[in-house]
């Protein structure tokens, strides 16, 4: 991608501050619209910009955009399913076990290193570490995610999460049965005051909703269709376990749930326990508007064959 520049003219009645100015004309993110007069990217009848300040009628907006430069990524010549890819978006099946982008303990074998190797045309834009990532899974939630190319298309996908104009269907299995369905889960997410590593619901925490419906009945535990409407951390995980039902193979909130059980559905239950080699969790379907054409688009990925596996056993479909 190369440098792009650009010539604006303001016209009567579009006063506003510079950078969302900018942000608007350009489709940039108004993050990146500050950095860019923050480092003379941006003129203003020929002189250089002011941070905050006012564009008024008749003025000469010029603005320098520097190519997106990703770095300090190496590509990794990694196996990754690429379910979709146009000139604006990418849409990913991530397996599991695979963490999304670097951070700290994980500094390659990432799904942004695999995408660094296999997506030649991937902008620097949501960040140095994680260029393009619109939303994130679980390390070992398996599934689909859509990356953006350029600012516009990571500024429209990221705009249309929030405003829940994206459809993020998961399936699950959890244990027990749910005692209706659908259910509507509202409750507010925040990190537990107790243990920062785990999410609990709680009144300081951020709003949160999740809406169930029953797929399947089991002897002792149910697949579950989970409707995402907003994205805080571990949020089908910690709002399932709200209700009393953890997901299957869950490490952290749903550990040894299934020893509590009495009776003869406690043997079934520690069998499935030990077919299910992670947290029974997978992205199966994404649906969102393409930022480009307007294009509503559908993607669906099948439950991968560990969980596949796994939930043929428990339907009795195999022994």
């Amino acid at each position: 991608m190369e440098e792009t520049r650009h010539e604006l003219t303001v016209v009567l009645g579009e006063e506003d501050r510079l950078d969302s100015y900018i942000a608007s004309k350009l489709g940039l993110s108004r993050t990146r619209s500050q950095k860019l007069v923050a480092s003379g990217c941006v003129l203003v009848d020929g002189r250089p910009a002011k941070k905050s300040e006012l564009v008024v009628a008749d003025s000469c907006v010029a603005v320098r955009v520097p190519a997106p430069v990703v770095v300090g990524i190496e590509a990794e010549d990694i196996p990754l399913e690429i379910i979709f890819q146009d000139e604006v978006l990418v849409v990913v099946n991530k397996p599991p076990g695979m963490v999304v982008h670097p951070g700290p303990g994980h500094h390659s074998g990432t799904m942004v290193n695999a995408l660094m190797h296999h997506v030649r045309d991937l902008s620097g834009v949501g960040g140095r570490l994680r260029p393009g990532i619109v939303h994130r899974l679980d390390q070992d939630t398996s599934g689909l995610l859509v990356v953006a190319k350029n600012d516009a298309a990571h500024l429209a996908l990221s705009d249309a999460l929030r405003r829940r104009k994206v459809k993020r269907l998961y399936q699950t299995a959890v244990w027990g049965h749910i005692s209706e369905s659908p259910i509507t889960i509202e409750a507010p997410i925040g990190r537990d005051p107790k243990d920062r590593k785990r999410m609990s619901v709680n009144e300081d925490g951020r709003p949160a909703l999740t809406r169930v419906k029953l797929r399947e009945r089991w002897e002792r535990a149910d697949l579950l269709d989970v409707a995402l409407k907003t994205g805080r951390t571990h949020q089908i995980r910690v709002h399932l376990t709200h209700i009393g039902h953890p997901v299957v193979g869950d490490p952290v909130y749903g550990v040894g749930w299934e020893r509590g059980m009495g009776g003869p559905t406690r043997s079934w239950a520690v069998k499935l326990s030990n077919r299910v080699p992670r947290q029974f969790l997978h992205a199966a379907e994404l649906t969102f508007d393409h930022p480009l054409s307007g294009e509503r688009l559908r993607f669906q990925a099948p439950l991968p064959a560990d969980l596949a596996k796994a939930a043929a056993w428990a339907r009795g479909d195999e022994g």
